[in-house]
């Protein structure tokens, strides 16, 4: 297998914004607090505990999850780590995911894997501290189709439902179906049994959508003290409230964040704020708040507030008012003592949009670090990389920039005529000092020949070049075909399949490998041997 290493910031998978983070470009270091490294997570730990001590409410998180787990079964370490945040030495690590079917794309695995073996080095590195990994399941979220379906084999196992409410309080009928496709495609044997029961014992014994997640989650990381929490809690919100009240009346986050966007200039900005980011939900209903002549107007519905109205509606239903994409990471913040939030290139863009909001309402922002990126590689393919003289680096270029570098270190020609230019330049510097000490007419002529030879050069070039691909198209096809395996769609593996895949050949070592390899202060991709 190759043994090179491939960084984040040159694997060409990653946006120029979140390439400069990595890099730490000075021009950046305004939209975050603590870039995460182990020294300076010291830093994280007093300005969190400062602020998080003073006007936080463990014994109400606390509260919360041990209601969150009722009629769960889960590990004494997760039981321990929920009644430690009462604590003020404990502090969270916590990445957010949606509750995709049956956990969607493989990195659902390693956002989890990151957060807890960075709880694991924090431990190490400051030991009278505890730190508890966190997932924050989305359940309020509302685009189903994004989550409604994942990837075995090549086959889309889909889930059609009707969805117009947060995704959490979805019912889970109808995925016994869904099941009966999904178990012919994994076939027979052990591996292939207890993703069965996975499947069976999240979705089918569970009414909705969160909860089924809640136990999948659980199922799969609570031997390691994983800590799973569903926002859409009446409990939890009611410590958001003071926040969702200054959202409706004075909508700071939307002139904050807007003037952060305006200067992340010459970067994609990844979201855009709204007047105001709240959404007003029910079972059936996620629709924003508006605010129109003088009133607050659920939009697409009927539902309709006065400025008291809706104040008496907040302070009586909490649970009624979902911060969006923009007020989500604060109100996770009031509610945790949390240090560092890891996630995806897109969730870091959004997060470098925020610390003003979070400095204007005086919420310590939290360290934000990308989490791993794996590529899961068998033992036949690590053998086809040697044998094609592969590295990785050969391997994350674009297809067309492999076949051309892998057909010029095939061929027995110099395949590139830089050295037939530099000559052709130099004889028509000979002759263009000519046709300087004679007519205009003649310099033209010389400039239209030497553009004309050198677009013939290039020309034979390229045939020379397509030649060589043709010869060799055997010894080529090969190494794409392979490419293809480890970037299904041009893409990353992470993105496009599912860990069932995995877990039917290796069964339990798939996250045994993930916890002993993976790395989550490292820049580079993590290779991993099946």
């Amino acid at each position: 297998m190759p043994t090179d290493c491939i960084s984040y910031q040159k694997s060409g998978y990653f946006s120029k914004l979140i390439v400069d983070y990595l890099n730490e470009k000075p021009e950046l270091k305004q939209f975050y607090s603590h870039f995460p490294t182990i020294e300076n997570f010291g830093k994280q730990l007093e300005e969190k505990g400062n602020n998080f001590n003073s006007n936080g409410n463990r014994d109400a998180l606390v509260f919360a999850l041990q209601n969150q787990y009722e009629g769960y079964i889960t590990s004494e370490l997760t039981q321990q780590n929920i009644s430690s945040l009462s604590d003020r030495k404990t502090f969270t690590i916590t990445t957010g995911h949606q509750l995709n079917l049956f956990t969607g794309p493989l990195y659902f695995l390693y956002k989890i894997v990151s957060v807890i073996n960075l709880t694991k080095e924090l431990k190490v590195a400051y030991p009278d501290y505890h730190f508890v990994p966190v997932y924050w399941m989305a359940t309020e979220d509302h685009d189903f189709e994004e989550i409604n379906h994942f990837t075995f084999k090549g086959k889309k196992i889909c889930w059609n439902a009707e969805s117009t409410g947060p995704v959490g309080r979805l019912s889970t009928e109808g995925l016994a179906k869904i099941f009966e496709v999904f178990e012919l495609e994994l076939g027979a044997g052990n591996n292939a049994n207890s993703i069965k029961k996975l499947f069976q014992e999240s979705y089918l014994n569970h009414t909705n959508l969160a909860g089924a997640t809640r136990f999948l989650a659980n199922t799969l990381f609570k031997e390691e003290g994983l800590v799973i929490i569903d926002g859409d809690d009446s409990l939890l919100k009611k410590m958001f409230v003071p926040f969702a009240e200054q959202e409706l009346l004075h909508q700071k986050s939307f002139e904050k964040v807007t003037e952060t966007v305006t200067q992340l200039h010459g970067y994609d900005i990844q979201v855009n704020p709204r007047e105001i980011n709240l959404f007003y939900i029910e079972d059936t209903i996620r629709e924003r708040i508006i605010f129109e002549n003088g009133r607050y107007r659920v939009n697409n519905t009927e539902i309709d507030f006065s400025q008291d109205g809706i104040l008496d509606e907040l302070e009586s239903f909490p649970e009624k008012f979902s911060p969006n994409v923009i007020l989500r990471p604060l109100y996770q913040e009031v509610i945790l003592p949390n240090l560092c939030y890891i996630g995806g290139g897109g969730e870091i863009a959004y997060w470098l949009e925020l610390k003003s909001m979070f400095d204007f309402y005086q919420i310590t922002f939290p360290s934000l670090l990308l989490r791993n990126s794996v590529l899961l590689v068998n033992e036949k393919q690590a053998e086809k990389a040697d044998k094609l003289h592969l590295s990785w680096n050969n391997l994350f270029l674009k297809q067309t920039d492999l076949v051309n570098l892998k057909t010029a270190e095939i061929s027995k020609f110099n395949l590139d005529f830089s050295e037939q230019k530099a000559f052709l330049h130099q004889q028509f510097e000979k002759l263009n000092e000519i046709a300087t000490q004679t007519d205009k007419s003649f310099t033209g002529a010389v400039k239209a020949q030497e553009k004309k030879q050198l677009k013939g050069l290039e020309n034979l070039e390229k045939k020379l070049l397509k030649a060589e691909k043709k010869k060799y198209q055997e010894e080529l096809l090969r190494i794409t075909a392979l490419q293809d395996e480890f970037f299904p769609n041009h893409s990353l593996q992470e993105r496009q399949l599912n860990f069932s895949e995995f877990y039917l050949e290796i069964g339990n070592l798939l996250i045994a490998k993930l916890l002993e390899q993976l790395q989550p202060l490292s820049k580079d991709f993590s290779i991993i041997k099946t």
